[in-house]
């Protein structure tokens, strides 16, 4: 059996909400010669039956066997992964028809490039349109991805498509919990590799009380996340001697986050 052009790697924890809509939009995409890698990480509720309603042969269905957390997810299903390409998919996110087709097209045409994102439109719980991502409508070329990093992150995770090899050598830093996207485009970045994106939303990307973005994130103080995350990002690069003009820029930007971090904290502290 030939190996797929894509694979499409779908971590799954406690998502019966959302999972089907998920899994039936790659399904159904224009461009076919994929496989679907699921990985229900230790699910304690229906997952896993929305999951095995779908039949369909891509499908690569395995289950941790307790939860290991979303990296060791991701890692596991990169290692399983036969694609000359990988594409991130979330359980409550919905891609559009042509997403995967789209997204091949440009790596094919631009083999300069290792990894191409898209911009996204929210929509909630409920499917309804919540408007879009203004930074992720700004930071459109290679450049404007390159300067912006360092400070913030501007991809979506589950809109971007990788070369397999690339992915593999470097996986996701299991240290780097919760944010472990921003550190692999930053290491991306700093060895070199493109990131570039289509100007065009290929992803609705879903904003609920359960997501990891709402959980996780929103309730901590962001900027000493980014801080804590950059720190460990740096002392990886210098030891391996990979310093560089990328490298001296998130230096700069650990400046920049102890600065706002420490200021949001005096916020709290006389707000109360």
């Amino acid at each position: 059996m030939n190996s797929p052009a894509v694979s499409v790697i779908l971590p799954a924890y406690n998502c019966e909400k959302y999972i089907g809509k998920a899994i039936q939009s790659v399904l159904q995409q224009t461009f076919a010669d994929l496989e679907l890698i699921i990985i229900n990480d230790g699910s304690t509720d229906k997952t896993e039956s929305r999951i095995l309603q779908f039949t369909d042969p891509r499908i690569i269905y395995l289950q941790n066997p307790q939860n290991k957390g979303l990296i060791y997810t991701l890692n596991r299903a990169i290692e399983l992964a036969k694609g000359n390409y990988i594409a991130r998919m979330d359980s409550d996110d919905i891609c559009l028809q042509e997403r995967l087709s789209k997204q091949k097209e440009y790596l094919d045409a631009h083999p300069e490039t290792t990894m191409v994102a898209s911009t996204i439109n929210f929509i909630d719980a409920n499917g309804n349109d919540k408007g879009i991502w203004p930074l992720d409508r700004k930071t459109i070329s290679p450049a404007f991805i390159s300067n912006k990093m360092p400070f913030e992150n501007c991809i979506a995770h589950p809109t971007i498509m990788i070369r397999a090899d690339i992915l593999k050598k470097l996986k996701y830093n299991p240290r780097q919990v919760n944010i472990e996207d921003y550190d692999l485009w930053l290491r991306l970045l700093n060895r070199g590799y493109v990131i570039d994106k289509i100007n065009e939303p290929l992803l609705w990307y879903r904003i609920h009380d359960d997501s990891i973005t709402h959980v996780h994130l929103k309730k901590r103080n962001f900027f000493f996340k980014h801080l804590r995350m950059k720190r460990i990002f740096l002392a990886k690069e210098i030891l391996s001697r990979r310093v560089n003009g990328f490298t001296l820029k998130v230096i700069a930007s650990t400046i920049v986050d102890f600065i706002k971090g420490t200021g949001k904290e005096v916020k709290k502290i006389v707000g109360k």
